[in-house]
């Protein structure tokens, strides 16, 4: 049943997706008088299929990985007398590079849209306060400690945890000065430090945004009693049940649930001598954690149990809520931030910035499709919102076969006066061909590697 769900929702998110950017060649097509043949969204069999008055064909095909809008086109089929006026390849160049541009501008359009309906819903988050500041990191060279409140990174405004990784994400890979704003509590007043980066965080495969700048976010304290124990985990084995209180491990207080939790991720496969307390007696037992390994390679230990988690203070809550015009501006602010962060992005994996590993595919596109569905209609659609962009920007990427390869040759075609001869444009597709596939394949495998 839960592949069943997955499958489900990762073939409706994706069906949106690519309606949209198919929508978008369809109507500025039509627009320029091009005559559509088909609208199809995905590939193979068709399920469901019907005309309309113009004789276009809408399919909604069994695979649904991509679609396609197929036009009157001259060089893809012959033309009957008196149609060719209405022919693709016939269009002015202008109104060509309209039709092929218009997908990839309808994606960022949803974008907009889905953060408006984002904003409009009303945001909430977590003030970022600082917990602890690691010995000779980043952060303890900026002077950052723990209280303070990081209200802007590089000048940028940070009221939340969310938008410091935001702010982060965009410094992977970077050398040079990292600024800080912050302020300390029942305080009015800013305070500006900065820091040094030296290729921070370059390759990393799985990039701990504020490990790597050496903070750990305050949480409110979290006493070390278990509130659930799994059955037939090690914790299960060594005689623990809900209600225990860690007091000791290895003659080791252990105050906060953080302390125990970290001592037994650091001691895979070794016995740990741990003292608890329950029923206000105290006694002592042998606990072993399993050995686990993560998708870096490092090993961990695992016990089995779970902690009852305190509500936050509601004073570090943050809750945001805009008028329709505002929202709208704050839509139209995040998608432009994001498309210049996914341009970021790329330059940097190009570079070796950012490792390879770091790039999903649909695997974890339907694994976070999930989750984000689960959490709640506006989680949902913020994810919608970001796929849409990815979409977007690497559609309009100049590489021959996505949108964006067609608009450089029309771009060469407009500025010598002729098309690009028919031979390059296919040797160019090929090699594009080629580009897509393997960076579809590294995509696949990167997934694999992570179940």
């Amino acid at each position: 049943m839960d592949l069943i769900y997955t499958l489900a929702v990762t073939a409706f998110t994706l069906a949106i997706l690519i309606a949209i950017h198919e929508y978008g060649h369809f109507w500025v097509a039509r627009r320029c008088g091009v005559k559509v043949l088909r609208f199809s969204i995905g590939f193979g069999t068709p399920l469901l299929r019907w005309r309309d008055k113009l004789d276009t064909e809408y399919v909604i095909a069994a695979i649904p990985l991509g679609g396609y809008v197929k036009m009157l086109d001259e060089r893809e089929g012959e033309v009957t007398p008196g149609q060719e006026q209405y022919a693709f390849n016939r269009k002015p160049v202008l109104q060509r590079m309209a039709v092929v541009s218009a997908g990839p501008i309808a994606n960022l359009l949803l974008a907009v849209v889905a953060y408006w309906f984002v904003f409009l819903s009303g945001e909430s988050g977590v003030a970022p306060i600082i917990g602890s500041v690691e010995q000779g990191s980043v952060a303890e060279v900026a002077g950052l400690e723990p209280g303070q409140e990081i209200v802007a990174i590089d000048g940028r405004e940070t009221p939340t945890w969310q938008a410091v990784n935001y702010r982060l994400l965009d410094r992977i890979g970077d050398s040079g000065p990292i600024s800080f704003t912050v302020r300390y509590p029942n305080s009015d007043m800013n305070y500006r430090s900065e820091g040094t980066l030296d290729d921070w965080l370059r390759g990393a495969a799985e990039p701990n945004l504020l490990r790597g700048l050496g903070i750990r976010a305050y949480q409110p304290p979290i006493e070390p009693v278990l509130e659930t124990v799994v059955a037939d985990s090690p914790a299960a084995g060594a005689g623990l049940q809900p209600g225990d209180r860690v007091i000791s491990a290895d003659g080791n207080a252990m105050p906060e649930w953080a302390d125990f939790v970290e001592y037994v991720q650091t001691r895979p496969a070794q016995a740990i001598s741990l003292r608890i307390e329950r029923d206000g007696a105290r006694q002592d037992i042998t606990l072993t954690p399993e050995r686990k390994v993560a998708e870096n390679g490092e090993a961990y230990g695992q016990v089995g149990v779970t902690v009852h988690i305190p509500d936050w203070p509601d004073d570090m809550i943050r809750q945001f809520s805009y008028g329709p015009v505002q929202a709208l501006g704050k839509a139209a602010q995040r998608t432009g931030e994001l498309v210049m962060f996914t341009l970021n992005s790329i330059k940097k994996m190009l570079t070796g910035l950012i490792s390879h590993k770091n790039l999903s595919g649909p695997i974890t596109i339907a694994k976070v499709a999930t989750a984000s569905a689960e959490s709640g209609l506006e989680a949902f659609v913020a994810f919608l919102a970001l796929l849409s962009v990815s979409l977007g920007v690497l559609n309009l990427l100049p590489v021959p076969v996505l949108d964006g390869g067609h608009l450089m040759y029309y771009t060469i075609e407009l500025l010598v006066g002729r098309p690009v001869p028919e031979k390059v444009q296919i040797l160019g597709y090929q090699v594009g061909l080629f580009i897509i596939v393997g960076v579809m394949m590294l995509a696949l495998y990167n997934d694999f590697a992570r179940l």
